[in-house]
This record gives C-alpha cells, structure tokens and sequence, in this order.
C-alpha cells in the first residue's frame, strides 16, 4: 500500500461508534481489523492501521527521553492513544475523551492522510478548507513542496 486516498463522510451513533466506509475498507491490508486512535495535530483525531502504529512507535522509541521537548511530544501524541478494532458489522468505537478532544459530533469526515486516516468533525473539516484561500494554498505547497 502506498497511502490512504479520499475523504468519506460517516455519522456516530448514539453509543459513539461509525461504520468504516467500504472504499476506505478496500485500501487496507487484507485482514487488517485492528488500529490505534490517537490526537491529531489539529482538532481531529488520527486512526493509524496497527502495521503503521508500530512503525511510528519504532520511530518514537528512539528518540531521546533526557530532551524535554521529546517527553512533552510523547506525552501530548501518545496520551489517549487507543487500540480499537472493527466488530463484525465493520464499525469502530470511539474513545470518548479522544471524541471530546476532537469535538466530533454526529457527522464525521474520514480524511486520508498517507499512512493514516484523519477523522474530524465534518463542520470543522469544512471550516478547515474555508480558511484557505487559493492564494494561501500555493503559497504553502511552495513552501513545503518547492525544495524536493
């Protein structure tokens, strides 16, 4: 697999559970049933497949734990980092303090993100790309794309 592609909107039941879309369903590994929610940098979560939660744990475990910034990042990306898992119906549950956290509601975006799927409240989500101004958007796609 080389990335995650899409955005796909979902709704939370009463009991704080979605169902998985089948489009984002067919992009993992077959098999694959088992993942690790987590804070997003933004106010949205960050669902990892479990393959690529252990390879960002590898990254994690090798960073320096004497540097400050090391401890607080941990404690900020890992604090209410979950595993969950899709039941028979191939829905999910989410956390509630990671749903507080995110301010998700009943309508939701499932937002691909290369290795991992950004799951967001679908009023912010929207709110997000208003901000942007096509002017800004290049500007930042020359700024983080310009130098490859």
């Amino acid at each position: 697999m080389t990335g995650f592609l899409g955005e796909y909107e979902a709704t939370v039941d009463a009991k704080g559970r979605f169902l998985l879309p089948g489009n984002l369903k067919k992009q993992l590994p077959e098999g694959e049933s088992r993942f690790v929610i987590s804070r997003g940098f933004e106010k949205c979560l960050n669902l990892y497949p479990i393959k690529n939660w252990e390879i960002m744990m590898e990254r994690i475990g090798k960073l320096n734990d004497f540097d400050p910034k090391v401890r607080q990042f941990k404690l900020l990306f890992l604090g209410g980092a979950t595993e969950v898992e899709l039941d028979s119906a191939g829905r999910m549950l989410l956390p509630p303090s990671l749903k507080e956290h995110a301010g998700l509601n009943k309508d939701i975006v499932l937002a691909s993100n290369v290795d991992k799927i950004n799951i967001w409240d679908a009023v912010k989500y929207k709110q997000f790309f208003e901000e942007f101004s096509s002017d800004a958007f290049s500007s930042l796609a020359q700024e983080v794309m310009g130098v490859v």
